[in-house]
């Protein structure tokens, strides 16, 4: 489902079609509701999203209501991106960080 920002929401019920059968590289998010970094990230993913969508999805998963790949990824802390590539984890980063810095972190990805 795409949200307003060109950041799509994922689930565990979806997670493997949209992040690991993707034709491109994904970065996924996993946030929730209660955590003011994620939100602090919001407008940087979204700019990120609409920037680079010819080469790079954005998808963020609630860690709350997805808890199936939240920990089949051992993520404990929120925000943590996660970079796929060909349905496999290859780059991730914990906490909130600038647009600069994230494309810095995820360049070799891009």
């Amino acid at each position: 489902m795409m949200g307003t920002t060109g950041v799509v929401e994922v689930s565990d019920a979806s997670f493997a079609e949209e992040v690991l059968g993707a034709d491109r590289a994904v970065l996924v998010e996993f946030t929730a509701e209660w955590c003011p970094p994620c939100r602090q990230l919001a407008p940087v993913l979204a700019a990120v999203a609409d920037e680079h969508r010819d080469r790079l999805k954005v998808v963020a998963l609630d860690v709350d209501a997805n808890p199936r790949t939240t920990a089949a990824y051992n993520v404990h802390s929120m925000p943590t991106l996660v970079a796929f590539r060909d349905g496999e984890p290859v780059k991730a980063v914990v906490g909130a960080r600038s647009k600069s810095r994230l494309l810095k972190d995820f360049a070799e990805v891009l």
